[in-house]
This record gives C-alpha cells, structure tokens and sequence, in this order.
C-alpha cells in the first residue's frame, strides 16, 4: 500500500511545473514488486493525470494574469502552435517532458473544454506508463 501511495505523490507532483520524472520511480517500484504493475500503472495514470489537471486549472487562473499577445511571444509559442492546430488531441503529449506541461496550463488559459482534456490526457499518460511498463517487465525477463 505505501508503494501506491508514493508512486501516486510521485506521479501527482511530476505532472505539475515542478521537476520530477515518475518514470525512474516506477522503474524502481516495478524492479521491487513486479507483479504489482497493473495497480501501479493505474496510481500512476491517476495521479499523473490528476497533477495536469492542476497544471489545467491553474491555466484557467492564469487568464487573469497573461494577456493572449504575452502567450502568443516567447517561450510558449511552440505549444500555442500546437494547441491552436491540433485542440485537445494535443493534450496527447501531456506526457512528454518540458512541453506536457505547457500543454496543460495553455489548454486551460485557453479553455479548452475540461471532460474532454481529462479523457485525452489520461489516454496519453496511461499509454506512457504502460510502454515503461512493458519494457522494464521485458527487461526484469
């Protein structure tokens, strides 16, 4: 039980703007309790998914600090790009370092629909978690 708890805080605080990879924590967690790995891929899934949602919901609060010409220059331009062309199916690559989280606080400073971003994000969170899954349990043979 321990282990779900710290692979959820984990998974939660890696999918915030803090650092943090929660991969290597499920490495690690996978090499001690290896037959642990569908109740560990799902605490992680959750609770990486739960952290990007407040990386979401702290988008919607950030629309009162940020003009759209201030997100529009410098280092969010990349994501805007790819949120205004793809929508939510760019919440996709939530998993993906350094830009995920952009994605998330952009889809929410641009409203992008909530029920829908969840179901993607955790789509793509979840596929994450089981290819690192996969490999670590083809690894462990």
């Amino acid at each position: 039980m321990s282990d779900l708890i710290i692979m959820f805080s984990g998974a939660f605080l890696a999918a915030t703007l803090l650092p943090g990879g929660s991969e290597v924590l499920l490495v690690g967690l996978l090499n001690k309790v290896p037959q642990a790995w569908p109740s560990l891929v799902a605490v992680a899934s959750i609770g990486n998914t739960l952290g990007a949602m407040t990386s979401f919901y702290l988008g919607r609060l950030g629309r009162f600090a940020k003009s759209p010409e201030a997100l529009s220059e410098g280092k969010y331009t990349k994501a805007l790009t790819l949120i205004e062309r793809y929508g939510v199916w760019s919440l996709l690559l939530s998993w993906a370092p350094i830009i995920g989280d952009v994605l998330c606080l952009l889809a929410g400073w641009l409203k992008l629909p909530m029920r829908p971003a969840l179901i993607v994000i955790f789509i793509g969170k979840t596929v994450r978690y089981l290819v690192v899954a996969a490999a670590t349990l083809h690894w462990l043979g």
